[in-house]
């Protein structure tokens, strides 16, 4: 048994699944660019108020699920692991001045989040999210957008268009008046509440409607919604948002009921899901409007909007419906060697190949030229480049690892040869 294993609800990626995780990364990064958004890096932690203030205290991402970094002694500021990204991007937005840029500001990051949650499957202390967020920008023709693109992205990532839920949850002018009302229907219900949602009724009543306890789940299909209490103002952006969906072709459907579980959200919330398995632990992404969010970390009001996808959920599914989420790199070519001495002359010809922006591999290894051979195939190589007595003479054998036929090549032809069969499938 190993003495040391990686810690209760985080997990290794090793190389397959790491390579699952570049292909998706890739995508978003190209799609990201396509769509007009700039990258953009955050450090891992935040002071911990970046998070209380942003995301809420009242939410279970800051009151059971932060990370929260003991200080040394002294240390004036306390930190946290950042849960998700969008507080300490709304902060960078702030710091450095980027009301100032040309708007909307279109910033997108992927990267590790971390979350101290119960460790189940598919749901992992350190998780890795694909985001975007638009400031400046106060839709509804955006919102229709950001969800379109997450479709887009997960099509690119070979997964099946996944169930989309919507709703608006309104703004400062209506849902007041409806969190009043949500408020009396839970206290006419106090009974049935668990100790912790009695508690929160008092602080945020909107947050039982995102409960995952199975009593508050079958207590909130009775809870009175939204939608019907929208504002004018809300209704039309709502109504419109809606309107761009269709104009898209996008596949949706209105939950009256759904809420995002962080406080910064007004308006457009959507979540998606693999189809039909709408649960607690499924959830492929979701994203939403938040338009206060901005001026409560400091800066002036600005509308803002974003979306994060876990891409450790979508790895899962494009496992659950069988599609191949991996796809390791092998090399074009291996460099062999007939004699077990000539490995600087291996290695020199596969770094001038590597120069030439091929994917070549040098078997360094002193074992007999039928073993080289065997490894390459086992790798997936499609050609061998044996090197022997014919290198005096500018030479070498090049082998089809799949025909197992081989010729002499001039060393000088060689880059352009490969280069012309790496086109050929």
């Amino acid at each position: 048994m190993p003495s040391f294993r990686a810690p209760r609800g985080t997990r290794d990626l090793l190389p397959p699944e790491r390579t699952a995780f570049v292909r998706l990364e890739r995508i978003a990064a190209e799609l990201a660019a396509r769509y007009g958004f700039r990258p953009i890096e955050t450090p891992l932690f935040e002071q911990t108020g970046v998070f209380e203030r942003g995301v809420g205290e009242a939410t279970d991402v800051v009151e059971k699920e932060l990370f929260r970094l003991a200080p040394r002694s002294g240390e004036g500021e306390t930190w946290a692991l950042r849960p998700e990204p969008t507080a300490g991007l709304v902060r960078a937005y702030v710091q450095h001045g980027m009301q100032t840029w040309p708007q909307p500001v279109r910033l997108t990051t992927t990267g590790p989040m971390f979350r101290y949650d119960r460790p189940q499957a598919g749901r992992y202390r350190q998780f890795w999210q694909f985001d975007v967020e638009v400031f400046g920008d106060p839709g509804p023709a955006v919102d229709a957008e950001l969800i379109e693109l997450a479709f887009r992205f997960y099509a690119e990532a070979g997964l099946n268009p996944p169930d989309a839920y919507v709703n608006s949850i309104g703004d400062e002018a209506c849902r007041p008046a409806y969190v009043e009302a949500l408020a009396a229907f839970y206290r006419a219900r106090i009974h049935r509440l668990p100790a912790l949602e009695r508690q929160r009724l008092e602080r945020n009543p909107l947050r039982l409607l995102d409960s995952k306890e199975p009593a508050m789940v079958e207590l909130n299909a009775d809870a009175p919604t939204i939608t019907d209490r929208l504002c004018a103002e809300c209704a039309a952006h709502f109504g419109e948002v809606r309107a761009h969906l269709d104009a898209l072709g996008i596949r949706y459907v209105v939950d009256a009921r759904l809420v995002r579980g962080l406080d910064y959200y007004v308006r457009t919330a959507w979540e998606f899901f693999p189809v039909g398995a709408r649960g607690t632990q499924s959830a492929l992404g979701g994203g939403g409007r938040y338009d206060g969010l901005v001026e409560r970390l400091g800066g002036r009001p600005t509308p803002g909007i974003g979306f994060g996808i876990g891409l450790d959920r979508v790895v899962l599914a494009l496992e659950a419906q069988g599609a191949d989420s991996v796809t390791e790199p092998v090399p074009l070519a291996v460099v062999v060697g007939a004699e077990p001495g000539a490995t600087a002359a291996r290695l020199r010809i596969a770094t001038e190949l590597r120069a030439g922006g091929l994917s070549v591999r040098a078997d360094l290894a002193q074992r007999k030229l039928g073993r080289q051979l065997e490894a390459a195939v086992r790798e997936g190589a499609r050609f061998a480049v044996i090197v022997g007595d014919e290198l005096a003479d500018g030479l070498v054998q090049l082998r089809d690892l799949g025909a197992a036929s081989q010729k002499p090549v001039p060393l000088a032809d060689l880059p352009a040869l490969l280069r012309r069969k790496a086109t050929v499938a």
